[in-house]
């Protein structure tokens, strides 16, 4: 049996996680991360409440202090990324460099020869060693497309044991049969340093990010209406406009270096394909020109496309259809069939 860290953030999911590894008979301890007081709504009750389960399942726990890498490197990037005219995903990042990153250094440091956390999502591994990253058992819980930038050497040393469990109640279940304090405990916020899930009231609230008002200029050029703060506001969006207009407008494009959000009629808002940079893989393509599908949002569903990767770590994507709103910021990521093969960060969309 193996020497497992689990990350624990005092959830239900990584709790059973926890369960059912020592009743497989791992030796388990927890890890839980303390990444903010001030912000983080439940990040003090995060931690008390992991704690409560590692003592009822009678495994260490440790509590890992990343509050300074995670305030600049997932915070301090979101606000500048809104400040850019953005719409970033923090989750991906934070994955990237606190938990497979950071944590999954510490659980080395406490002598894990294994990180398991409670992700939803599958690994599978070749006889020579090969890892792949698969969509989960439970697809409507599926949160491959947030692990992308996993790297071979990181996915040998992880386990997502829930990968497998096909529904959010059998994982409930499991919490009330382990009788763990966290049983009926409600499944968190999207993202967990924003309260109500309310970004914008969270930027406006940083001192780090100070919105200005600026033009709503439709396509042709006229100014349309005013905005109060560009991160208002995202592609594709179009209710709370209050633009008065002949048919319904769709945000195409923002400008913050002009500090102008950018409206058209909605066939403005379809594009061809797009652009992306910081493109990683999970496992690498063997040609430079390749057929796959991807995702272009967490809830989008997979769409067929041709992708051509280019120097710098950067790639640009054809889809065999036209797709709505590509916003820069957010994540694209491919799959083939039900396996990650990697991803970027979007940067724009391509006409043609």
């Amino acid at each position: 049996m193996s020497r497992i860290a689990v990350a624990m953030s005092g959830g239900v999911d990584s709790s059973v996680t926890a369960a059912l590894l020592k009743q497989q008979g791992h030796e388990v301890i927890g890890i839980t991360m303390h990444l903010f007081e001030p912000h983080c709504s439940g990040s003090g009750s995060a931690v008390h409440d992991a704690a409560a389960v590692a003592q009822h399942l009678d495994i260490p726990h440790h509590v890992a202090d990343f509050a300074p890498d995670f305030s600049r490197q997932i915070i301090g990037d979101f606000i500048e990324e809104y400040r850019a005219g953005h719409t970033p995903n923090p989750c991906v990042r934070c994955n990237r460099y606190i938990k497979f990153g950071m944590l999954l250094e510490k659980a080395r440091e406490l002598g894990a020869d294994l990180l398991a956390t409670g992700h939803y999502v599958r690994k599978t591994v070749d006889p020579d060693g090969t890892c792949h990253l698969r969509v989960a058992g439970n697809a409507g819980k599926d949160q491959s497309y947030f692990l992308y930038t996993l790297t071979q050497h990181q996915l040998r040393q992880v386990i997502f044991p829930l990968g497998e469990i096909e529904s959010k109640d059998e994982v409930r279940t499991l919490a009330r049969e382990f009788a763990l304090p966290v049983a009926e405990k409600s499944d968190s916020q999207e993202v967990c340093f924003i309260p109500n899930d309310d970004y914008v009231t969270f930027l406006e609230g940083s001192e780090a990010f100070c919105a200005t008002d600026g033009d709503i200029v439709h396509l042709s050029g006229q100014t349309v209406g005013r905005h109060h703060g560009t991160h208002r506001y995202t592609i594709g969006q179009r209710k709370g406009l209050g633009i008065a207009w002949s048919e319904p407008l769709y945000v195409t494009a923002i400008d913050a270096e002009r500090n102008v959000v950018v409206v058209g009629e909605q066939q403005h808002v379809y594009a061809a394909g797009l652009r992306a940079k910081e493109v990683s893989w999970v496992v690498a393509p063997e040609a430079e020109n390749f057929a796959a599908t991807c995702k272009i949002r967490y809830r989008h569903q997979p769409v067929s496309c041709q992708v051509l990767l280019l120097a710098g770590n950067s790639c640009e994507v054809r889809f065999d259809q036209k797709q709505k709103a590509i916003t820069p910021g957010q994540s694209l990521v491919f799959y083939r069939g039900d396996e990650v093969l990697g991803g970027g960060i979007i940067t724009g969309s391509s006409a043609s």
